[in-house]
């Protein structure tokens, strides 16, 4: 995952989360915007387009693993 940028596009991330393997959905998009609406999926706005640092989204996938028992 080192060939990602710090801070990714939409579609950058739709990989990055590797959202084709795991989703059925047809459209990309809603999944992300599910993300950000439901589960706080973090993300800057520049130029009234959101980016998403890979930083922020490690912390993120850290808070948001669940430990199985």
């Amino acid at each position: 995952m080192d060939n990602f940028p710090e801070i990714m596009t939409e579609e950058e991330l739709v990989q990055y989360l590797r959202i084709p393997e795991i989703s059925n959905s047809k459209n990309f998009h809603n999944v992300v915007e599910h993300l950000k609406k439901f589960r706080g999926l973090p993300r800057i706005h520049i130029c009234r387009k959101a980016l998403y640092p890979k930083k922020a989204i490690l912390e993120w996938m850290e808070k948001e693993t669940v430990a199985g028992k």
